[in-house]
């Protein structure tokens, strides 16, 4: 069973005064009082950005709680170099993550019934394109395939990539973007023959 990291103090502790490295030494040393200081000194900030992107201060609330766990859990794993850019980018991927599903959630609401013809369609066009986007991603390099894996199927955050990887952040966004690109043109090539497809299925 995984501890939980400890509740945060309402008051700023003395540790609040010190510098961004200063904390994230004593944090690695199991420092409570630090994890409690970079809360209070973040908790707004990453609050308030991830409520003006997702439109609901609850969901927000969840997604920065959720951030902070992970911090804790990683105090002696994880390198970081400078701490607000890396709660930012660690908030960034969770915020893309929940609005990818808060789509999927909405795409499977507005879905026919199963056992309509029009239905079957779809399912069978869904595993269409689940097996182009699996075979795009076999075409491309493997440091690409890595990267592309560890972010979009295990949602590892960039810093997270690096250090697994033992490369740069550097390498990681550029194999990221360089996939993106490739899926992006695979895809396009396969949408374009399901449109050419049912323009002849309507034309016959």
């Amino acid at each position: 069973m995984r501890a939980c990291p400890p509740s945060p103090p309402t008051s700023p502790p003395p540790l609040a005064v010190r510098d961004d490295a200063a904390l994230l030494r004593a944090l690695s040393l199991d420092d409570e009082t630090a994890f409690a200081a970079i809360y209070n000194r973040y908790w707004v900030a990453l609050h308030a950005h991830a409520g003006r992107k997702l439109g609901c201060p609850h969901e927000a609330e969840e997604i920065v709680q959720d951030l902070f766990v992970a911090l804790w859990h990683k105090r002696h794993s994880a390198d970081i170099q400078q701490l607000k850019p890396y709660l930012f980018a660690a908030l960034k991927y969770r915020l893309i993550d929940s609005i990818r599903a808060r789509l999927v959630r909405q795409a499977h609401a507005a879905t026919p019934p199963p056992g309509t013809h029009r239905g079957t369609e779809e399912t069978v066009a869904a595993a269409d394109l689940h097996a182009a986007l699996n075979a795009s991603v076999r075409h491309l390099p493997a440091h690409a395939q890595a990267v592309f894996r560890l972010s979009r199927l295990e949602h590892r955050t960039v810093p997270e990539i690096a250090a697994q990887l033992r490369v740069s952040s550097k390498t990681v966004e550029y194999h990221l973007a360089r996939s993106l690109k490739l899926l992006r043109g695979c895809l396009r090539e396969f949408l374009l023959g399901l449109v050419l497809l049912a323009g002849m299925q309507l034309g016959g």
